[in-house]
């Protein structure tokens, strides 16, 4: 097959008129065009030769656009696809980007955005897609001109046919763990961030949505335009539409002078709605005519201005649900649910939680001017894994940056992290001597990185099958032995093992230790002593 001509498009439309419209506006802007008015007849061209991208109607005489797309797509090629759709046809529009389309256009097109979207689509920014005299160019079919240095140098020169690559991202570099479901979801960052399909990031808050948003915007083609990150539910309801939309001088009270909003300064780059769940039923309304005809009104303005943005949102809310309570504009939600990558919780890969810690202390060590940076006993990375994280990798952020301060060394023990009582007693109770050093020496073979392991003599040690299932009923033995000695006075057992009242509750109720006998007056003995009573 024929290597693409620089900046070749095909155009496909029906309608001759359109085609010669687009074709003008294209040539000015230094395109090679070629045309077809069927889908078999753009199917042949492909055929023939490989394009920078495709730009065809929805509705065709023989077929649709998703005929051309799954063309492109059954062939593996590579041409970027700009699709047109009769306007209010929301449904075409996402499906077109489900099919794989990168961006979408709706009738009447306005050509300045067509323009725009195009140069997008092939990684040009205005300021690389310089307008050229029609006297200049060369007739139509003849070779287009050579991409100058300069413009190649800038990012001018389209995509070739081999496969992309996939450019370095900090925010990729940043999303730690092996597991399946970060690769999974890496795997979808590298696959969006090649369209402008909208995309919902779902997550428990603290498992690093933004952290999505960022990676998609980074690899994408928009990676040296704006990033422009909102939290929904920070905003006061009565300022929303001035911050999304920006306002013109004297349109209320203040308003001294214009002001951008979020739409305009995002201009090329990415929009990044956080919290799109909070936002308030008055607000959805306004954000979908701006998601729909890509362009937002000022506040106080009499017209409308085009809004060139990638727009992703995150919720940690199921707004699904939303949208059956009422809550949430289920057109709205269709809209921003065209591709949804769903962040795992910090508990559902506990897996990586030795690689993120690594990340983690690396980062503070090297913000706070330490070398090397500390490393985690294997004591407390089984204190961690006992933790359920409520506030996921956030929460566990701010956990090593205490422990950090606390410990004043190169390692990290269980003490420093300063975990409530009764995890650090399911983690590793003092009292029960060869129960870590047991999971200690299962682990070392298999230990995270930056995590370090204390060798142990375990000669002559028959090494379980199920390790939790054995060091539970080693501590239950223990529990009973302690609880029989001290005539099951719960205080005066744990006393004996080192743990406190509570935590000798939550380790009888986690492993089922009830003794029979008077129970109330055990209660009652506890309680005595609890209070000091003689």
């Amino acid at each position: 097959m024929p290597s693409s001509d620089p900046l070749s498009l095909l155009v496909i439309d029906d309608e001759p008129d359109l085609r010669t419209l687009y074709e003008l506006t294209l040539i000015r802007e230094g395109y090679d065009i070629e045309t077809a008015g069927s889908v078999e007849d753009a199917c042949a061209l492909l055929r023939e030769r490989t394009f920078s991208a495709v730009i065809t109607d929805m509705r065709l005489p023989d077929g649709s656009g998703l005929d051309v797309l799954n063309f492109i797509e059954s062939h593996a090629r590579h041409e970027k696809t700009i699709v047109i759709t009769a306007y209010g046809s929301a449904e075409n529009a996402v499906e077109a980007l489900k099919a794989g389309a990168y961006d979408y256009l709706t009738k009447p097109v306005d050509l300045k955005q067509f323009r725009s979207v195009v140069a997008s689509a092939l990684g040009r920014g205005p300021e690389t897609a310089p307008s050229t005299p029609l006297a200049s160019l060369p007739a139509r079919g003849a070779a287009a001109h050579p991409a100058s240095p300069s413009s190649v140098a800038a990012g001018a020169s389209p995509v070739p046919m081999a496969a992309p690559r996939v450019p370095s991202s900090s925010a990729l570099k940043r999303m730690a763990g092996q597991s399946a479901a970060m690769d999974q979801v890496r795997m979808l960052v590298g696959k969006v961030a090649r369209s402008m399909a909208p995309v919902l990031v779902q997550g428990e808050s603290g498992t690093g949505k933004e952290l999505v948003a960022r990676a998609i915007h980074e690899i994408s083609t928009r990676s040296r335009h704006p990033f422009i990150a909102v939290n929904c539910g920070a905003i006061p309801e009565n300022l929303l539409e001035a911050e999304f939309f920006g306002y013109r001088r004297g349109a209320f009270t203040g308003a001294n002078e214009d002001r951008e909003g979020f739409f305009q300064a995002a201009d090329g780059g990415t929009l990044f709605l956080d919290e799109i769940g909070d936002l308030p039923l008055s607000m959805q309304s306004k954000l979908l005519r701006a998601v729909q005809e890509r362009s937002v009104r000022p506040v106080g303005a009499v017209s409308e201005v085009p809004a060139n943005v990638r727009l992703l949102s995150a919720t940690h809310k199921d707004l699904a649900n939303e949208v059956q309570a009422g809550r949430f504009r289920q057109d709205l939600y269709y809209r921003l649910n065209v591709i949804q990558i769903r962040v795992p919780a910090l508990r559902e890969r506990l897996g990586d939680l030795g690689s993120i810690a690594e990340q983690f202390l690396e980062r503070i060590a090297r913000d706070a001017g330490v070398w090397p940076a500390p490393t985690l006993t294997p004591e407390a990375l089984l204190h961690l894994s006992h933790y359920p994280f409520p506030g996921n990798v956030r929460e566990l952020e701010n956990l090593l940056h205490r422990a950090v301060a606390l410990s004043g060394g190169d390692v990290i023990d269980a003490a420093d992290l300063g975990l409530p009582a009764e995890v650090a007693a399911g983690a590793a109770p003092s009292g029960f001597g060869g129960l870590v050093e047991s999971a200690v020496v299962e682990s070392r073979s298999s230990a995270p990185a930056g995590v370090s392991i204390a060798p142990v003599d375990s000669a002559g040690s028959e090494l379980p099958n199920d390790l939790a299932a054995h060091l539970d009923d080693v501590e239950r033995d223990i529990l009973w032995r302690s609880l029989e000695r001290h005539r099951f006075n719960r205080t005066a057992a744990g006393a004996s093992l080192g743990l406190s009242l509570r935590q000798m509750r939550y380790r009888m109720a986690r492993l089922n230790v009830m003794p029979g006998g008077d129970s109330q007056a055990h209660s009652d003995a506890d309680s005595d002593v609890e209070r000091g009573s003689p």
